[in-house]
């Protein structure tokens, strides 16, 4: 398999860390999906990344089918639960923070876009997605109280998406203090850093 992404894209992180959970093995090749020169478009008709080439050269994009496959190609070390009740809190738990990164990414590209003078950026759509990301953060903190990870007691996909959620407010938007309102995060992010997955894709 060969995985199409950025070391800087959060849905890429997402990847590469159930990648490393069930240790599969993968090219990785990175893209600069901004780029004018970019081919991503020949495997993406979306032109976004992640997307997964397998080998017959079928490609899988958006970040939740591409773990969800992922998952069941192997029984080693699950991370999303079969059916039911459970799933949907899995999935759940996704939704939300892929939603603190899109409200994020929206409100960076608001602020940073190259294609927009500074007189065509609006402070009330960067307020409004901040507030999103704000009230998605609490949220989380709330759902996951003072369980070990945020579906109970097994480590899942739900503390991937939330830790990689964390950790993109870090790399992009280090003025954001989730840490001191919101201690449990802070202590499940600190264990999830633990793992080697999460360490070694640190963006950059």
């Amino acid at each position: 398999m060969k995985l199409i992404g950025s070391v800087t894209s959060p849905y890429v992180r997402k990847v590469r860390i159930v990648m490393a959970e069930k240790k599969l093995d993968y090219e990785f090749v990175t893209e600069d999906v901004w780029n004018s020169a970019t081919t991503i478009g020949e495997s993406n008709p979306l032109g976004k990344v992640p997307c997964l080439v397998m080998d017959g050269a079928e490609a899988l994009f958006d970040s939740r089918v591409i773990v969800e496959y992922l998952d069941a190609l192997s029984p080693v070390g699950k991370l999303i639960p079969p059916v039911g009740r459970e799933r949907a809190g899995v999935k759940t738990w996704e939704a939300l923070a892929d939603g603190v990164l899109d409200a994020a990414i929206l409100a960076r590209l608001e602020a940073t876009w190259t294609g927009r003078s500074d007189e065509q950026r609006s402070s009330a759509w960067i307020e409004r997605q901040l507030g999103k990301v704000h009230a998605a953060v609490q949220a989380m903190a709330e759902g996951l109280g003072e369980q070990a990870f945020c579906s109970g007691v097994h480590f899942s996909l739900s503390d991937i998406s939330v830790g990689v959620a964390l950790g993109y407010l870090d790399f992009r938007f280090p003025e954001i203090d989730w840490r001191g309102p919101h201690p449990h995060l802070h202590r499940l992010f600190d264990k999830l850093m633990q793992r080697a997955s999460f360490a070694d894709t640190l963006p950059t």
